[in-house]
C-alpha cells in the first residue's frame, strides 16, 4: 500500500551525473544481493545493511536519498529502523518490504509515515515506480553539487549529516511563501540560513532586508520598520521608507524577535495580517508584499505561556520551525570551520601572515572543546590564534589559550559529560533498561568519535583512550565499519 503525497518541487532530473544513493537493509544476504543487483541494473548506486544497528551506523555517511529495509529482522525491526531514522532524517523516504503484511500492518506504517509497505514476493516493476516515485522527493547534500546550485547556501560550511537535513528542509520549505521561525543558540548562523532560505526561494531577485530588533531601541523601532512622513516627530526632517517598505517583494528578517515589547508586538501582528503599513505621521497605509522568517534564542513558546510573546503573533510568524543544531552537536564540521576562518583571516589580512595551518594536536582541542558561543566564538578564536602564532602551523597551546581567554576553564567532551549531555536533551521521559542504555551510548559515542576523526581508527582509539585492538572489537560489537565514514 503507498502512501498518496504530491510530488515535491525538488525532484531530480535525469541529467544529473550521479545516481541516486539507495541503502538495502535485510539480514537475508541472498535478497540483499538479488535486490542490490536489480537496482544497479537499473542505474542506482546501493550500499547493503544487514541489520538496522548497522545501517543506522552508515547512515551519515552515506547519506542515501532511500531506505528500503526488510519488516522482520532480529534486535531492530524495520518499523523501528524507521522511527529511529525518521526522528532524525524526517524527510528521507523509507519503503519496507514484509514477508507476512496485512492491511492493518500496512495502514498502522503509513500513518507512522512511511512512505510504502511492499508485501513479499514483490512485483519488480511496481517497485520500481515505488522507487522512483519515492525519490522524486528526496533531496540530499550531494544534489546541490550534482546540479550545480550550490550558489543559494554557500555561505553555511558544513559536511554533517544533521545540518545537510536541515538544508533539505530549508530548501524545501523555500519554494513555498510561508513563515519560518528559526530557534537556535546565539551564535549558530541563524541570518545565514534565512539568507539562504531567500536565496533558493522564488523571491531570490527581491532584497533579503535583516534587522536585529534587539539592538534598536523601542522607539526607533516602528520608524525603522515602518517608516515615517516628515515632522511625524521631534528630529523628523524629513521623510523616511520602512524596511517593510524596502522588503516590497523580498524577504525580511527579523532577528530576536522575542525581544520586542508587547505594545509594539500588537502593530507587528496588524501589519501581517492586513499586508499594509502606516508610517508614523502618515494617514493612510501603503501595501506590502513581505514574507517574514523570524529568529530568536528564546523559546517562543515558553514566552507565550509566561504572557511574555502574544499566542496570536507566535502563530502567525511560525508556520514552520527550523533549529540550528549547537556547534557540539556537529563536532564533524570544526575542522572545516576552522580551516575557513584561517583562510579567509589570512586572505584579508593587510600585512604579511604567518601562520597557514593548524597542528593535529590544535585540531583535537579545536574538536574537544565545549563551544559555548558556537560558530562565532570559533571565529574569534581562530581570529586570535592566526595573530598571534609566530609559526606557519598553529600549535595546541595557543589554542588552550584562547578558549581560556574566551570562557574560562574548557570542559572537554568526555564519555561522562557525553551520557549528561544526552540525558538532558532526551526526547521522551520513558525509562529505558540500564543495559539498552549503555548499549545506546556506546553506538552513539562510536559514531561520533569516528564522525570527528573521519575513520582514522588510531586517532579514533587515542581520543577514546582505547588501545586499537580493544577498540576495534567494539566497533565490531556495534557493527561499525571505519571506512564509511573516511572522505575521499
Amino acid at each position: 500500500m503507498k502512501r498518496n503525497r504530491p510530488l515535491s518541487p525538488l525532484q531530480p532530473t535525469s541529467s544529473m551525473s550521479s545516481p541516486h544513493r539507495i541503502l538495502l537493509v535485510d539480514n537475508d544476504p541472498s535478497l540483499l544481493e538479488q535486490l542490490s543487483l536489480r537496482l544497479r541494473t537499473n542505474g542506482f548506486q546501493t550500499e547493503t545493511a544487514s541489520s538496522g544497528q548497522q545501517a543506522l551506523s552508515k547512515l551519515t555517511t552515506l547519506q542515501p536519498h532511500l531506505i528500503i529495509t526488510d519488516m522482520h529482522m532480529k534486535e531492530m525491526d524495520g518499523l523501528t529502523l524507521f522511527e529511529t531514522v525518521h526522528q532524525h532524517f524526517p524527510s528521507l523516504p523509507v519503503i519496507i518490504l514484509t514477508a507476512h503484511g496485512t492491511i492493518s500492518d500496512a495502514v498502522n506504517a503509513t500513518r507512522k509515515g512511511v512512505f510504502s509497505y511492499i508485501t513479499k514476493p514483490f512485483d519488480g516493476r511496481e517497485l520500481m515506480l515505488t522507487i522512483k516515485t519515492a525519490l522524486s522527493q528526496s533531496y540530499t547534500y550531494n544534489d546541490k553539487l550534482e546540479n550545480n546550485d550550490h550558489h543559494w547556501r554557500s555561505e553555511i560550511i558544513s559536511q554533517s549529516a544533521v545540518m545537510e537535513e536541515l538544508l533539505t528542509q530549508a530548501r524545501r520549505i523555500a519554494k513555498s511563501d510561508v513563515s519560518v521561525l528559526i530557534q537556535s543558540d546565539s551564535g549558530t548562523g541563524k541570518e545565514l540560513l534565512a539568507r539562504a532560505i531567500h536565496n533558493i526561494s522564488p523571491r531570490h531577485a527581491a532584497p533579503f532586508v535583516p534587522i536585529n530588533c534587539a539592538a534598536i531601541p523601542e522607539t526607533l523601532l516602528e520608524s525603522e520598520l515602518f517608516g515615517h512622513n516628515k515632522g511625524a516627530f521631534t528630529g523628523a526632517d524629513r521623510s523616511r521608507t520602512g524596511l517593510f517598505e524596502t522588503a516590497n517583494g523580498g524577504t525580511l528578517f527579523l532577528d530576536e524577535i522575542g525581544n520586542m515589547s508587547i505594545e509594539f508586538q500588537t502593530k507587528l501582528l496588524r501589519v501581517l495580517e492586513d499586508g499594509k503599513v502606516r508610517p508614523l505621521g502618515a494617514t493612510t497605509t501603503i501595501p506590502v508584499d513581505v514574507r517574514i522568517i523570524s529568529a530568536t534564542h528564546t523559546n517562543l513558546e515558553a514566552a507565550v505561556e509566561t504572557g511574555n510573546f502574544r499566542e496570536d503573533l507566535f502563530y502567525r510568524i511560525n508556520i514552520v520551525m527550523l533549529e540550528l543544531p549547537p556547534l557540539r552537536n556537529r563536532r564533524e564540521d570544526i575542522p572545516l570551520l576552522a580551516k575557513y576562518f584561517l583562510h579567509l583571516a589570512c586572505k584579508r589580512a593587510k600585512y604579511c601572515v604567518i601562520a597557514h595551518s593548524f597542528s593535529p594536536e590544535a585540531m583535537e582541542v579545536l574538536m574537544m572543546a565545549p563551544w559555548p558561543g558556537n560558530i562565532r566564538q570559533l571565529l574569534n578564536v581562530v581570529k586570535q590564534v592566526e595573530a598571534l602564532s609566530v609559526t606557519p602551523v598553529i600549535s595546541a597551546n595557543l589554542i588552550h589559550n584562547a578558549l581560556r581567554s574566551k570562557t574560562g576553564p574548557t570542559t572537554p567532551v568526555t564519555p561522562a559529560n557525553l551520557i549528561h549531555h544526552n540525558a538532558l536533551h532526551s526526547k521522551t521521559d520513558k525509562v529505558i533498561p540500564f543495559v539498552q542504555a549503555r548499549t545506546d551510548f556506546e553506538h552513539s559515542y562510536l559514531v561520533h568519535i569516528l564522525q570527528i576523526t573521519h575513520g582514522n581508527v588510531t586517532q579514533a582509539a587515542h581520543l577514546a583512550q582505547r588501545n586499537r585492538t580493544e577498540f576495534y572489537k567494539l566497533l565490531n560489537r556495534h557493527q561499525l565499519e571505519p571506512k564509511i565514514f573516511r572522505r575521499n
